[in-house]
């Protein structure tokens, strides 16, 4: 029989923070239980912002989580979130954040020719896609480290986020950094789970056990608009991402599930000094 391992530096790390009383997006303490177990969700009966609690430190997910490829859907998809872009002007330079291997701005090449496409991750990934020319910058990091964002400052007309702003840490801060990142007048993509979409309440539990452990925020939509509204930008009308009638998505054979929403707000113009 062999010994007893030692355990490594890796598996003595804590894999959670320390629970939370309150909301992380309205401070809030009237919370209740959605999803117990070890990556449990609670629910703020204030602004229905739906969080991991205790959340995973940055260990826990590296330990859970089940290799899923690029995570950033199918290509079908990418077409849908790049045409959305469509009725505006091309941007000279776009910034694609949690990028990964960069399949996205790959995508919306084809719709974009002339644009610029960069690309950031927390990981070596986006640098792998900057060799294989799907963007030509790439950036390591995190969007709200304060060099990284003063380096970035009012470079790009249009920053997207598809399937990140839900995994990070503080929503509120990764928005601030990418209007900071944007110029006036430019535009911020977001692609989010939807976490009152049909198929949540149709398949309640089951729904949500799949957006674990890897989503640390599942935002109603009302939540970001407001959010966005108080920081100067514009809401443009754009519906959501997958508008399938629940009825025929049931029959659709390995169909993904129309439970994504998009947002794209306009970056106000700063205000002129009297």
């Amino acid at each position: 029989m062999s010994a007893p391992q030692e355990p490594t530096a890796l598996s003595a790390r804590p894999v959670h923070e320390p629970r939370r009383d309150d909301c992380p997006w309205c401070g809030s303490r009237d919370l209740r239980p959605r999803q117990a177990g070890p990556c449990a969700v609670d629910e703020c009966r204030d602004c229905s912002h739906l969080f991991q609690n205790p959340r995973l430190t940055a260990t826990g997910p590296a330990l859970r989580r089940r290799d899923t490829g690029d995570g950033r859907g199918t290509s079908r998809r990418h077409r849908r979130t790049a045409r959305a872009m469509l009725p505006f002007p091309e941007p000279e330079a776009w910034l694609d954040v949690g990028t990964g291997h960069a399949h996205f701005p790959q995508t919306a090449k084809e719709f974009f020719p002339y644009s610029s496409f960069d690309g950031l991750d927390p990981t070596p990934r986006v640098e792998q896609a900057r060799a294989a020319g799907r963007v030509e910058r790439a950036y390591v990091g995190r969007l709200t480290n304060p060099q990284l964002t003063a380096h970035l400052r009012a470079r790009y007309d249009v920053v997207s986020m598809v399937h990140h702003l839900q995994r990070v840490p503080d929503p509120r801060e990764e928005l601030r950094a990418a209007l900071t990142a944007l110029r006036s007048g430019g535009h911020l993509l977001l692609e989010l789970l939807d976490p009152h979409c049909a198929f949540a309440t149709l398949l309640g539990g089951w729904w949500l056990r799949r957006t674990q452990p890897g989503e640390l925020h599942l935002m109603p939509p009302d939540n970001l608009r407001t959010e966005l509204e108080s920081q100067g930008c514009t809401i443009i009308p754009a519906g959501t991402a997958d508008r399938v009638p629940p009825a025929a998505a049931l029959q659709l054979s390995r169909a993904r599930l129309p439970d994504t929403y998009r947002i794209i707000a306009r970056k106000g113009e700063p205000a002129s000094s009297a």
